[in-house]
């Protein structure tokens, strides 16, 4: 199982969430991006079906793989 973690930060104006490189919509508040945060964070474990899925990877070799539906990472909410 992965681990991952959003992270609060100050984002256009605001504050957002981050994963990776990723930014969330920006929020009024920390309070607010937080909320949001742990709300995505908490449906990340949520098991949906299990079926294939097709992804490209970096080296754009396309990839065909069954994803369990049980397959969910953990994941946190860091300030």
């Amino acid at each position: 199982m992965s681990l991952i973690h959003y992270k609060i930060v100050q984002h256009d104006g605001g504050w957002a969430y981050k994963l990776g490189d990723v930014f969330s919509e920006p929020y009024r508040s920390h309070a607010a991006a937080m909320a949001a945060a742990r709300r995505v964070a908490a449906e990340q474990r949520v098991p949906g079906e299990t079926r294939y899925i097709q992804y490209q990877s970096e080296d754009g070799v396309w990839h065909t793989e069954l994803a369990a539906s049980t397959d969910r990472p953990q994941a946190d909410v860091l300030e």
